[in-house]
Formats: structure tokens, C-alpha cells, sequence
């Protein structure tokens, strides 16, 4: 896959934009190789400044695989990592020293006495000393060759978080409350997350002599945007990175998406003016006009920089009218295709009726949460739909909800008089696992069985409610999913071929599938890759040829207006039975055990979603309706 190599004048960090973080991670990889190698054959030591968290791991997996197939050694290297927490112990799977032993440093041939990594467990009277003596280590090798930076929400880089200056030092911060939520997920709650870490100081950081900024996912596009198109200042530690000689952000097309040369391209540059490019445009200024579309003049264009795009179609009316019908055909009632019809302007064919459908939900609940309305609607006029749930969602059930299941299920065979000496053991077993455990007990096999049959139930009570057929819910409980904790093991063909087989049982006529890569800890980006996978192995299959496959958007966010290709209304009748259908999901009620960033409830930022999707149809001219549930179509 090609990369793209862009800059605009609004970017004031050298930036090059990758399609994904695969191949972004492997770019990095290949010149940190680079540099060891050239040194090595110097004899000359190469010091790298690491980063932790989830933007470095496939940096780490590809130089591992540098040493063990191409011989790369790292004897001659030595390395300073930019943070630990504070008060958390090495051997805490939280900590640092855990992550980078654990993804990297065992796998490698690097001396123990050339790995530093700030010690978490030091009493107060020690900080100082030992903050000041790490930065002299660095001074004293020469400062740092190559510095590997992520970028946090908060735009911290390492534990740099907004008010630190270009003059810090290695120190003891508090963390910033974002920095706090975002690394709820991984301490089982934002009650046992840190409140300090240890942390190298911008200064070091900008005195490395090259900086790598690895930046991937839509989450980061925002702070990505105002970390290298907005002003230098601690407001957004990493813009300090703008004064730096030698940096360079490596981003994948997510990361990117909020930039001005893909937001409003035409302000900065020339535009290609294809379809998409023209209903952006026209929706931006519909938006900045406070207009319909059918309403905006040729001086609206002038004025807001698009006579480019004026010049292209004649007139306003000429380019209103075409973008208004191309929206206007995006809205159906009928996600399965309406029978007997002339479908050349409608999102999905008439034929055949009634379809084999089949929606794919990463968790239990994504497919209520997600598209509820369609769902029901596929169902009420008589497709053959199925729901496969890709992963049991086990670690996001509470222990208490274990414990009530548990003591159900001792009740229910001392009044059935079922053989209970095994119930009361492993009622037992549970009941002592919860209460010694310190957090959430998903380490113990069967306390997940129960909390993955909690949510099996759930999701089955939510399928007969919207009237999918028992035998048509799939429980497919991808492998790489079952670790007992919020990090998971990589994606394996065992996991493709889950899929692949239950397509070539179904051969559906649409697949739907969750195109929400904003879920926090990355599910639904390795649920979405296997369905790609396996399409790519099956796409020469007849039936496959005649496949649609949908994509829609979650609790975490949704598709843009000029992205949208079907516009399914849902009524306020729908809109309650939908609800309802969320709420089966009790496990997931009120506060669930992982709830992101958004406090609201699922179903909360289900309906708002929908409703502001209507709002903006209704804002553009378009028919107003009560809420709207959107897709874009992948083409593979």
C-alpha cells in the first residue's frame, strides 16, 4: 500500500500520513533499524528514548523481528524510557518496566545494565536526585539518537501534561484527569490509576537529535491537529515539537483526518473536485452559513473561498441542486432494498427479496447500541437476519453480577433438587475468588465462563425482542479476544477463519459491520480486520460478488455527513424499541464497567447520536425526521 507524503503551509511539523498503523509502524522500525545497524558497524553506541502504551507496540513487534530473522543486534544499544507511574511496582502488569520487558526487551539481545527506565518506588527524599541523575545519563552519552514519541489525548508527550514548559526536567508530575480516564480501562478503574508518574521533561525530549511522533486513530486526530497546525505553547506540550531541527509525526489516515488539508482542503491548496470533495464542501458552507443547501448564492461561495468549485458547476443553483439530490438519495426506509422497485438511485438493490442479512457485532451489545433501528426494521419486513457476536464482552461484567448469577444458579438446584455438590463447589470457588480478589477477578477461567454466559444472555433476550430467530444469533468467541484483561493477543488466522466459515454457511446478500474505530481499547479496529480478512479470502466466490457489506458507527462516534451513503429514519416508535432492546443488556445498565470517556449511558448516546444525524439532514434542507441510523459502504 502507497503512503502519502503531504504537507500543507498549515502544518508546521514535518508529517507523513500512512493508510494504516501497520505500515506506519514498520517505517519507524526500519529507520530505528537503520541507525543501529550504521553504528554498529561503527562501534559506536546508539541511545533510543522509548515510549510506552498501545502507539509503540507494533514498533516493538517489527525490531523484534529485525534481530531474530535479520540478525540485528542490540548489545550496542541502550535505551531511556520517557515515564513510569508512580507508587506502582515493576512487577505490576500496569507499570512500564512490565510493558517494555514484556513487549520488547526479553525478546531482544540488549544488555540489562544499558536498559533505564524511571523507578516508580522511590521514596519522596529520592526523586530529585534520581530525576537529575537520569537527565546526566543522557547528557553524558551525547544526548539522545533517536526519541520515539506517542501523544496523549491531553497532548502530553511522555507525562508532559498541559502547563509544562520547553524547560522541564525529568520530575514527579500529577497527572491530568483525560490521562487518568484514558488509562482507566487497563487498572480495572479510574480509581486505581496513579494520580503521579516520573517523567522525562520536554527539554530532554527536544535535545534528542532525531523524534519520531507516532500518531494512530481517530481519538488522536483532534489533539494531532492542534499539536502541529496550532500555536507553540503548554497548552499542548507537544507542540513544543514544531522548535525540534529533526522530527518527524509519522500518522495513519485516522490520526490525520482533522487536519486542514483534509478538512478544508480548498482553503489551503487546489482541490480535485470529485463527488465526495463537492459534498464536503457544500455541507461545510450549508454549516458555516447557517444555510440549506438549496438556499446558499454564488456570493456565499465567493466569500467562503470556494469559487473554485463555483467556477467547476456554472452556478450555485447548478452545484445546490446536485448535492442535495446526492444526499437526498443516501435516505431510505428500507436498509434491505425495497421489492419491486427501481432502485438505480436507492443505497441497496431491490433484488433479491427477502435478503440474507447478517450483522456483525464486536460485543454483545454493539449491534442494538449501533443500529438497533435497522435491525429491527430488516426483521419486520422479512429479511432472513442474523447477529454474530465476535467476542464474549466477559471482562465487562462486574463481579458482583458473577456473584448474583452464581448464587442463582445454587438457589435454582437446591429448589429443583438438582445434584448440587459441584454447584456448591464451584459456588464456592467463585465466592472466594471475588472476595480475595483486589479488583475485578477476570484472572479465574470460570468466573469469565460466567460473566461471558451473563452477556450470551443478555445479547439473546436483545435478539428475540428485535425478532431474530434463536438459531440465527452467532456467539463466535474469537480467540483473540480471551485474555482476561482489556489488552489482547493479535488477530490469528484461527480468528479469521471463524468468520470465513460462518459466511460460507450464511452467503449473506449484506453485511453489516461496526466501522467505529473509536472504541477505546481497540476492539472494534481487530473485530472489523478479521471481517476484512475474510472477504478478501472469499471475495472470488460467486455469492460474494453480490455482497454489499455496510459499515456503521457505535456509542463512540458516527460517520460524517458527506461519508454517509445510507440514511435509514427510525420513527420515535423505533427509536423507544430500540431502547429496549439496549436495555436487555442489564450488565451493561447505569454504569458499565467500561463506560470510555462519555458518562451518559449506552442508550443516551445512542438516541443522541441519531437525533443530532437527523438535525443535520433537517439543517442541510433535507426531510426532518426523528432520528436517523447511518452506514458507508466498503467496497472490497
Amino acid at each position: 500500500m502507497n503512503t502519502k507524503n503531504l504537507s500543507t503551509s498549515s502544518e508546521k511539523i514535518p508529517l507523513r500520513i500512512f493508510n494504516d498503523k501497520e505500515e506506519g509502524s514498520v517505517y519507524i522500525a526500519n529507520q530505528i533499524a537503520a541507525t543501529i545497524k550504521a553504528k554498529n558497524e561503527l562501534g559506536q553506541k546508539t541511545v533510543l528514548g522509548l515510549a510506552t502504551g498501545s502507539s509503540p507496540l507494533r514498533i516493538y513487534r517489527e525490531l523484534i523481528r529485525i534481530h531474530q530473522e535479520e540478525g540485528l543486534s542490540f548489545k550496542n544499544v541502550v535505551t531511556f524510557n520517557l515515564d513510569e507511574y508512580y507508587q506502582v511496582e515493576p512487577e505490576n502488569k500496569e507499570s512500564y518496566h512490565y510493558f517494555m520487558y514484556e513487549h520488547f526487551f526479553n525478546h531482544i539481545d540488549i544488555n540489562p545494565e544499558n536498559v533505564h527506565i524511571p523507578n516508580g518506588m522511590l521514596s519522596p527524599s529520592e526523586i530529585d536526585e534520581f530525576c537529575q541523575e537520569y537527565d546526566r545519563k543522557i547528557a553524558a552519552l551525547g544526548n539522545i539518537d533517536i526519541q520515539l514519541l506517542g501523544i496523549g489525548r491531553s497532548g502530553h508527550i511522555g507525562f508532559n501534561e498541559p502547563g509544562a514548559t520547553d524547560t522541564t526536567t525529568t520530575r514527579l508530575v500529577k497527572l491530568n484527569k483525560i490521562t487518568i480516564d484514558d488509562a482507566a480501562e487497563a487498572f480495572d478503574g479510574e480509581e486505581h490509576v496513579p494520580l503521579r508518574a516520573i517523567t522525562m521533561g520536554v527539554k530532554p525530549i527536544l535535545n534528542a537529535k532525531k523524534i519520531f511522533m507516532a500518531v494512530w486513530g481517530e481519538s488522536k486526530a483532534e489533539i494531532l491537529a492542534k499539536a502541529i497546525e496550532g500555536p507553540v505553547g503548554s497548552d499542548v506540550p507537544a507542540s513544543y515539537l514544531q522548535k525540534h531541527p529533526d522530527v518527524l509525526c509519522i500518522a495513519d489516515a485516522p490520526a490525520a483526518s482533522k487536519l486542514s488539508q483534509f478538512q478544508t482542503p480548498w482553503l489551503t491548496n487546489f482541490c480535485t473536485w470529485d463527488s465526495h470533495m463537492k459534498k464536503k464542501a457544500v455541507i461545510w458552507l450549508s454549516h458555516k452559513t447557517n444555510k440549506p443547501m438549496l438556499k446558499l448564492t454564488d456570493n456565499d461561495y465567493k466569500q467562503w473561498g470556494l469559487a473554485d468549485l463555483l467556477k467547476t458547476a456554472g452556478s450555485a443553483y447548478n452545484i445546490n441542486i446536485e448535492i442535495h439530490n446526492q444526499i437526498q438519495q443516501t435516505i431510505t426506509g428500507w436498509p434491505g432494498g425495497k421489492p419491486n422497485t427501481d432502485d438505480k438511485v436507492r443505497p441497496e438493490r431491490s433484488n433479491p427479496y427477502p435478503k440474507r442479512s447478517i450483522v456483525f457485532s464486536p460485543h454483545p451489545d454493539d449491534d442494538v447500541i449501533s443500529m438497533g433501528g435497522t435491525l429491527i426494521r430488516l426483521v419486520d419486513q422479512g429479511h432472513d437476519v442474523h447477529v454474530a457476536y465476535q467476542t464474549s464482552g466477559n471482562i465487562a461484567v462486574f463481579d458482583d453480577d458473577a456473584r448474583r448469577f452464581t448464587d442463582f444458579l445454587l438457589g435454582f438446584s437446591e429448589k429443583f433438587n438438582i445434584a448440587e455438590a459441584e454447584i456448591q463447589s464451584l459456588h464456592q470457588e467463585i465466592v472466594d475468588t471475588i472476595k480475595n480478589a483486589e479488583r475485578e477477578s477476570n484472572s479465574s477461567e470460570n468466573v469469565l465462563k460466567i460473566k461471558g454466559l451473563i452477556r450470551r444472555g443478555e445479547a439473546s433476550a436483545a435478539c428475540r425482542f428485535c425478532g431474530v430467530k434463536d438459531e440465527n444469533a452467532h456467539f463466535l468467541e474469537m480467540p483473540f479476544y480471551e485474555t482476561g484483561h482489556v489488552a489482547k493477543k493479535e488477530l490469528s488466522d484461527a480468528d479469521i477463519d471463524i468468520i470465513v466459515n460462518l459466511l460460507k454457511e450464511i452467503k449473506p446478500h449484506q453485511i453489516f459491520a461496526a466501522g467505529d474505530l473509536h472504541d477505546p481499547h481497540g476492539t472494534h479496529a481487530v473485530c472489523l480486520n478479521a471481517i476484512f480478512k475474510a472477504i478478501d479470502r472469499l471475495k472470488s466466490e460467486e455469492w460474494m460478488k453480490d455482497c454489499y457489506v455496510w459499515l456503521y458507527r457505535g456509542a463512540w462516534h458516527e460517520w460524517n455527513i458527506e461519508d454517509i451513503e445510507m440514511a435509514v429514519p427510525i420513527s420515535p416508535e423505533e427509536l423507544m424499541k430500540k431502547r429496549k432492546a439496549i436495555f436487555k443488556h442489564q450488565s451493561q445498565k447505569d454504569s458499565p464497567v467500561f463506560p470510555g470517556k462519555d458518562k451518559r449511558e449506552f442508550w443516551q448516546r445512542a438516541e443522541d447520536r441519531n437525533r443530532n444525524t437527523a438535525k443535520l439532514y433537517d439543517k442541510l434542507g433535507l426531510t426532518e425526521y426523528e432520528a436517523i441510523e447511518a452506514f458507508k459502504r466498503y467496497k472490497f
